[in-house]
């Protein structure tokens, strides 16, 4: 008996074979065309408010890889290295690169962008980026972000690279805490690392020191401040304390700011401390309230 043919599958097959033939066929031509065509124009979009970097910089990196561009056959210029040359520079944090068949080379370059500048015990000057990569200060351009120095042990090699220290990436993620809140970015202006290897934070309204600690529990810690700040400053004074300490979870502990008794400190009198806390604690949620 003869076997009934499937039509269906002989369809879809030869559908297959001829997309296959289009492709090849669209392949060859534009290979062909790539042949032809020669460089044209080449557009650089650098997008972003900083300017590590500027388009004749790119120029430069360009003409140093592949020598003078326009009037080229698109086959002689090895893009992929242009990308590879592009990425290789410390302030440029990705890079594409590639041709339309009327000779134009697009180039798009998305550069780094520092969220906190660091100068370490050793007086190196660096800045540590969204990534939480080591970037080098740019001769250029300065970048408008927060500054952190002090006891600082973190070495910067001069090239782009990650961070080795806890303190570094303490630095950082506090650093980037800091960009993404409206209030913090706007009333914190720097970062301090004492001797006990503290992190401390300087407001710009007031006139104490805020005692960190590490980045543990950063947001728990962060959130009581916020609520000391409500609830506590306006009825004590922004100058009263000289130092404001959250280092411990669920707990500010501050210390007065009066010539005659900068040695008293808020934590050793509980009936001191106990009304501050307890402005605190009215802001926490209940879950935190029952694991103090």
């Amino acid at each position: 008996m003869f076997k009934r043919i499937n039509w269906r599958s002989v369809l879809k097959g030869f559908a297959w074979i001829v997309s296959l033939a289009g492709i090849i066929v669209l392949m060859s031509f534009v290979s062909i065309k790539k042949d032809t065509v020669t460089c044209t124009n080449i557009k650089i979009l650098i997008p972003g408010a900083d300017n590590f970097i500027e388009r004749e910089e790119v120029d430069a990196i360009l003409k140093q890889s592949q020598g003078v561009l326009i009037g080229k056959k698109l086959e002689q210029i090895n893009l992929e290295e242009i990308e590879q040359k592009l990425k290789a520079n410390p302030y440029i944090a990705f890079a594409t690169v590639y041709a339309d068949m009327n000779g134009v080379i697009h180039i798009n370059v998305k550069q780094r962008q520092p969220i906190l500048r660091v100068i370490n015990a050793s007086d190196q000057d660096f800045y540590i980026d969204r990534n939480g990569l080591k970037m080098p200060i740019s001769p250029n351009f300065t970048a408008s972000v927060l500054v952190a120095n002090g006891k600082i042990m973190e070495h910067f090699s001069g090239k782009v690279d990650t961070l080795i220290t806890k303190l570094a990436k303490d630095l950082y993620k506090t650093a980037f805490y800091i960009e993404q809140d409206t209030l913090w970015n706007e009333q914190i202006e720097q970062l301090i690392v004492d001797d006990k290897n503290d992190i401390q934070l300087v407001p710009r309204v007031g006139n104490q020191r805020i005692i960190l600690g590490t980045a543990d529990s950063l947001e728990v810690k962060m959130r009581n401040l916020h609520a000391f700040y409500d609830k506590a400053m306006p009825k004590v004074g922004w100058d009263t304390y000289k130092t404001i300490n959250i280092k411990y979870t669920n707990q500010v502990v501050c210390e007065k700011n009066k010539i005659d008794s900068l040695s008293e400190v808020a934590r050793l009198d509980s009936l001191k401390r106990k009304p501050i806390d307890t402005m605190v604690r009215e802001e926490m949620p209940e879950e935190l309230k029952d694991d103090n």
